[in-house]
């Protein structure tokens, strides 16, 4: 059985460091990585030797302020306090809504923001206890989902041959609202910081300390909506974020993003596109919705219900 070394980091420059070694991964709420290392679902040489407690860090990364104009959120601060924030709640408030929806209460009391963005890829075959499939995300020779159980597997196509969806709440919202992600080393736009096979662009000893989100157009409409089996505890099966501008007269701006049907939270530019020039009407919902799937194709029929799926989060999200 392997054991892992704990350690505490002391600041940001020591946190860095701390993770560029071999063998390190970055823990905080520990929501995600602690169930998923007691399932030893890798081999063993890929398993970590240290996990650096990210929650030592002065000055700390928990904290939610608003600066000219833009929200800031610490990497370290909790989903319950995003969700409940009257600052986040005054300007931002779908993103309010995606918080509020991860799992139960008691994950988002544990759960940090930054580790939404980055937890480990839910295909039950790549978790699979003790190693048990020949995954390519573990470095084996094909998606094992494809010929199997892909009920929950990307409609949008598959990278670096994984189909393994990203089916956490934040992202699409983030996505849509044009934040950026900053790390210790870089400042990444969040439509270009998720990677469709190893989850972010970010490399070792790299980790995530703020996220800036600007004030969407006055007048504008913003939304998260999700669909999933067990009502309020689970990973989406299909979820939606939207901002139009305006919500009321001619779109001027629209951004709609789908999350737990492709291997990234999916900008559908086509549904954006739809809305331009319009008015928000069922009409133009049900357009969009078209629009947002038309590059779409399911792996069989038993992922293709994400689809219609999706298409009904889009409306209600526009019409709502």
């Amino acid at each position: 059985m392997k054991t892992f070394m704990h350690v505490n980091a002391t600041s940001i420059a020591d946190a860095g460091t701390k993770l560029s070694a071999a063998g390190a991964w970055a823990i905080a709420g520990g929501t995600d990585v602690i169930p998923f290392l007691s399932l030893r679902p890798l081999a063993t040489a890929q398993l970590p030797t240290t996990l650096v407690n990210l929650k030592t860090i002065t000055p700390s990364l928990d904290y939610i302020k608003v600066e000219g104009g833009v929200l800031k959120i610490g990497a370290l601060t909790r989903l319950h306090d995003i969700a409940f924030s009257n600052d986040v709640l005054s300007n931002w408030s779908s993103l309010a809504q995606a918080a509020r929806l991860v799992g139960k209460w008691q994950t988002r009391n544990m759960g940090t923001i930054g580790g939404n963005l980055c937890c480990k890829k839910r295909c039950w075959y790549y978790r699979a206890s003790w190693n048990k499939f020949d995954c390519v995300l573990k470095g084996g020779t094909g998606c094992p989902a494809v010929p199997g159980n892909h009920k929950y597997e990307s409609v949008f196509g598959a990278t670096g041959g994984c189909y393994s969806v990203n089916p956490n709440d934040t992202p699409p919202v983030l996505v849509a609202l044009s934040a950026k992600v900053v790390t210790n080393k870089s400042t990444y736009d969040a439509e270009k910081f998720f990677d469709g096979f190893k989850l972010t662009v970010m490399a070792a000893g790299e980790f995530i300390t703020e996220i800036q989100v600007p004030t969407p157009a006055a007048g504008s409409k913003q939304v998260f909506v999700k669909a999933m089996e067990r009502k309020l505890v689970d990973f989406a099966s299909a979820s939606v974020a939207v901002l139009v501008t305006p919500a009321t007269g001619t779109i001027t701006a629209a951004r709609v993003v789908l999350g737990a049907v492709a291997t990234v939270p999916f900008l559908a530019t086509a549904a954006g596109t739809a809305l331009v020039g319009k008015t928000l009407s069922a009409d133009t919902a049900a357009a969009a919705a078209t629009a947002a799937t038309s590059t779409a194709k399911e792996i069989s029929i038993l992922n293709k219900y994400k689809i219609p799926m999706v298409q009904g989060l889009v409306k209600r999200a526009l019409t709502s």
